[in-house]
């Protein structure tokens, strides 16, 4: 699963433009109180986890929603194909790797 924090698209298209003026507008529209350190991150990196009220003032602030700020793409991975042969193969050892014995013959 890849996300992608869309935090400076969502701004553009509110005409906010820089660390600064979102931080006004947290302030303001929201009662967020951020450094402005903070605020330049949020604006210029994807960040790895994002509190909830802080999500919660982004969305306010710029009048949006979560999904304006976040974009999860949701495409299932593909496993590869195991060849026939080495799935017949596979459960012996699967077996054996997790330390159980095989009943006798």
């Amino acid at each position: 699963m890849k996300i992608r924090w869309r935090l400076r698209m969502a701004a553009a298209q509110r005409e906010v433009w820089t660390g600064t003026e979102l931080r006004r507008l947290l302030a303001e529209k929201a009662g967020l109180e951020m450094s402005s350190a903070s605020v330049s991150a949020l604006f210029t990196k994807e960040p790895s986890q994002v509190k909830m009220s802080t999500l919660a003032a982004l969305c306010t602030a710029l009048e949006c929603t979560p999904n304006d700020l976040i974009e999860v793409d949701t495409t299932p991975l593909e496993r590869p194909v195991t060849p026939p042969h080495l799935a017949a193969a596979q459960p012996k050892a699967a077996a054996s790797a997790r330390g159980r014995s095989m009943p006798p013959l």
